[in-house]
């Protein structure tokens, strides 16, 4: 049984598209874009994903090591890192980036996607949610960085979507914008 460690440690609650995501990926060795404190790789580890969790604050990897040896979950690997970068040394079988790309540098965006496809193994999967701004939805808050319509399945070409829309949806924090939400499997 999961338990719920986000509300035992005061964390917003895991992501819906990676508990949605997680009926079609079976365990294997995830990352986690861009995890904060680390609430979506705390219910990876659970599921029994080997997660390698990264993020630029120090302080949220901190508060995810710290947690994930409270917890004697020895599945999780929090780093430090610059998704900016654009150099991720692993293979993965599913990469989660969510609500993670509209605070990264716009002149990046590209080669960050380019090097999360490059990473995933063959029958891998990508889940990619990220804010969008379109003139029927304006995003009302001021990212670095928004998709456009069309833009996330442009950049998939040739990958199967399981799931792919560019809904309005709501934030933790109550603002209403528009999503790409998409799971999608590299080919074999």
């Amino acid at each position: 049984m999961i338990e719920d460690l986000n509300s035992r440690y005061g964390l917003t609650p895991v992501h819906s598209e990676v508990v949605e995501a997680c009926k079609i990926v079976k365990p294997c060795h995830a990352l986690d874009m861009g995890c904060s404190n680390g609430r979506n790789a705390l219910y990876l580890s659970q599921l029994g994903f080997n997660v390698t969790a990264i993020d630029t604050n120090a302080g949220a990897i901190d508060m995810l090591q710290s947690i994930s040896l409270e917890q004697n979950m020895n599945n999780i690997k929090p780093q430090v890192y610059d998704i900016n970068n654009a150099s991720l040394s692993e293979d993965y079988g599913f990469i989660s980036c969510t609500v993670t790309l509209m605070f990264i540098d716009p002149s990046r965006v590209d080669d960050v996607i380019a090097d999360i496809q490059k990473r995933t193994l063959s029958g891998g999967y990508n889940l990619i949610v990220c804010a969008m701004s379109t003139e029927e939805h304006p995003c009302p808050v001021r990212f670095p960085f928004t998709l456009k319509t069309g833009q996330l399945r442009e950049a998939y070409d040739g990958w199967e979507f399981i799931k792919y829309n560019e809904d309005v949806g709501t934030m933790h924090n109550g603002a209403k914008l528009q999503f790409a939400t998409m799971l999608a499997r590299k080919p074999d």
